[in-house]
């Protein structure tokens, strides 16, 4: 019997990643053939490895994850993957939509795993309708943003709360997200992409895959012996690489 196959999609290389070691440990005999970093690659790659599982990161340059699916909900089964989000779980749970929340792990996968492995073999649900409900809502014109202002970091036993304005940068550390201020350092399980997602674009900026800079806390951009764009903070004596892809934002170097 063939090994039922799957493709992990999503924009953040650490999150397909975490995703593939999650799967592999609550189902080894699920094989992952591809893997998409947007969603327009996910429509590609399915079509080129015809897999019987598709994980689709909501939010993806190129085609949103509920685009994507609407081109591939009658060919494999489909799972979303999504950071907390109400009126998306709302959704969700109202219809046939499976879905994993952002950090994926738990009794969550397991349910997921053990009734994906009930559909292999059977003709996807037509899911049409409850798609385009998905993407009525969520081509709504959103709410005013309120953006994240307190960090939540746990040092030893107690619950450190750090404003935003003390934040200098976070940047991804493996497993967690380190937190600088002028005083110290702390680590969050809070990824990146999240704090991205929550953080007001106008006071931090991402100048590369694994930082966010306070842009008030930029005290100036120098370029190394290689060429590279470097980063200063204020009264913190470590430099912030800026990758090419984000070497637009100081267009004057």
């Amino acid at each position: 019997m063939n090994r039922p196959t799957a493709l992990i999609a999503d924009d953040e290389e650490g999150m397909r990643q975490q995703l593939r070691s999650r799967l592999q440990d609550a189902w080894p005999a699920l094989d992952i053939v591809a893997e998409a970093a947007n969603g327009i690659e996910a429509v590609a790659l399915a079509g080129q490895h015809q897999p019987d599982i598709v994980f689709l990161d909501i939010r993806m340059p190129g085609l949103s994850g509920i685009e994507a699916a609407r081109m591939l909900f009658n060919r494999c089964h489909l799972v979303f993957v999504t950071a907390y989000d109400q009126y998306a779980i709302e959704a969700f749970e109202q219809g046939a939509l499976d879905y994993l929340l952002k950090p994926v792990g738990g009794e969550r996968l397991k349910t997921t795993c053990a009734r994906l492995q009930s559909l292999i073999g059977q003709q996807p649900s037509n899911i049409e309708r409850q798609l385009s409900q998905l993407l009525s809502h969520h081509s709504k014109p959103a709410a005013k943003q309120e953006y994240l202002r307190w960090i939540q970091a746990v040092v030893g036993a107690n619950l450190r709360m750090i404003s935003t304005r003390e934040v200098l940068f976070f940047q991804a550390d493996e497993k967690y997200t380190r937190v600088q201020t002028e005083q110290s350092e702390v680590l969050i399980r809070k990824t990146l992409k999240e704090l991205a997602d929550e953080l007001d674009p106008n006071e931090f900026w991402r100048i590369h895959r694994s930082t966010l800079v306070r842009v008030d806390a930029i005290e100036e951009v120098t370029r190394d012996l290689r060429g590279r764009q470097m980063v200063r903070v204020r009264n913190h004596p470590e430099l912030l690489e800026v990758s090419r892809g984000h070497t637009h934002l100081f267009q004057q170097m």
